[in-house]
């Protein structure tokens, strides 16, 4: 196996002495430009020096993520009379509504050509859209969808539990819910507008990722008779906030959390383990963890599973608050 070049060899991160750019984001084309094919470019990336932000785009690790470097990154590969539109319109604004596969491969990017013929490119998922001015906003060099429609148009678009984490998210990001569900109207007739109409609604700020928002349309598909809760604290004996519990039901203290791959790794099991199990012998909370598989997964089993803890806890909820108030004394 050839050696890497020297200026990538044994450092942590990038400095002057390499060719590509270390401040900015390049193309690939740039870097074979640089002598850099793309043979060391997916080293790069393996090592942990380079980081794809989009298809074709690179960014040297230590360059911080922000709004002005995701448009500069699309505006590398973005012709003018292109409009950014959906989950690429939602990349930019800062929500995440990227599909789980992004973590393995770049997406594609999600485009609308201004002059209504599509875009055949490697990489870009295009279509025509009936944009209205008040659509369209520029963010620097980009036109871009504005966050109300892009809100609207992934409501529409996703499925249900990737489009509720996309609503809640772009809440999240300010979009004001009144404002949302007016616009829900001017949909009427196009695709997946039902839809929308149904999942509008439910939207909360409070969820915090995609997971948790996946999570909270299973509870409400349930059948579970009360709406979730998000974001509950419980707070230690002197009043201090200690542990927030993802969603669940004050009225019958039963909680749900959702435990990411990235977030609860072997390092913070103790942790987690800890909280639920202070969760259920200081403030008798029944709680139920999910992951992964549970809410995204083939057989799309939260929903039981939330029914059937509801259940649990409401039927026990009288024992369990008579023991709160005999800790409390």
């Amino acid at each position: 196996m050839p050696l890497l070049p020297t200026w990538c060899r044994d450092v942590a991160l990038l400095d002057a002495a390499a060719p590509i750019p270390i401040d900015r984001p390049f193309t690939a084309s740039e870097a074979e430009a640089f002598g850099v094919p793309a043979s060391l470019r997916h080293k790069l990336v393996c090592r942990g020096l380079l980081r794809p932000l989009v298809r074709g785009v690179f960014v040297a690790a230590q360059v911080p993520d922000s709004l002005r470097l995701r448009v500069s990154a699309i505006s590398l590969v973005v012709p003018a009379h292109v409009i950014v539109v959906d989950r690429t319109a939602a990349w930019v604004h800062g929500v995440d509504a990227l599909p789980r596969s992004a973590i393995h491969s770049m997406p594609s990017l999600d485009l609308f050509s201004a002059n209504a013929s599509r875009m055949r490119r490697s990489g870009v998922t295009s279509g025509i859209r009936d944009l209205a001015a008040r659509d369209v906003e520029e963010v620097g060099s980009l036109r871009i969808t504005t966050p109300l429609r892009t809100a609207c148009d992934l409501g529409r678009l996703l499925w249900r539990y990737d489009a509720l984490g996309a609503i809640d998210g772009f809440l999240r990001l300010g979009v004001d819910h009144a404002e949302l569900l007016t616009e829900i109207d001017r949909f009427k007739g196009h695709r997946g507008v039902v839809q929308l109409r149904r999942l509008a609604p439910l939207a909360d700020a409070g969820a915090e990722s995609p997971p948790e928002s996946a999570l909270r349309l299973h509870w409400h598909e349930s059948g579970i008779p009360v709406p979730p809760q998000t974001q509950i604290w419980e707070h230690a004996d002197d009043g201090t906030p200690l542990y927030r519990i993802d969603l669940g039901s004050v009225e019958v203290r039963y909680g749900a959390e959702y435990f990411g791959e990235a977030f609860h790794g072997d390092d913070v099991e103790e942790l987690d383990e800890a909280r639920l199990a202070w969760l259920a012998s200081h403030r008798m909370w029944a709680m139920d963890v999910f992951v992964r598989d549970d809410v995204y997964g083939r057989d799309l089993g939260a929903g039981d599973r939330l029914w059937r803890g509801f259940a649990a806890a409401r039927a026990s909820y009288a024992v369990r608050s008579a023991t709160v108030i005999d800790l409390a004394r």
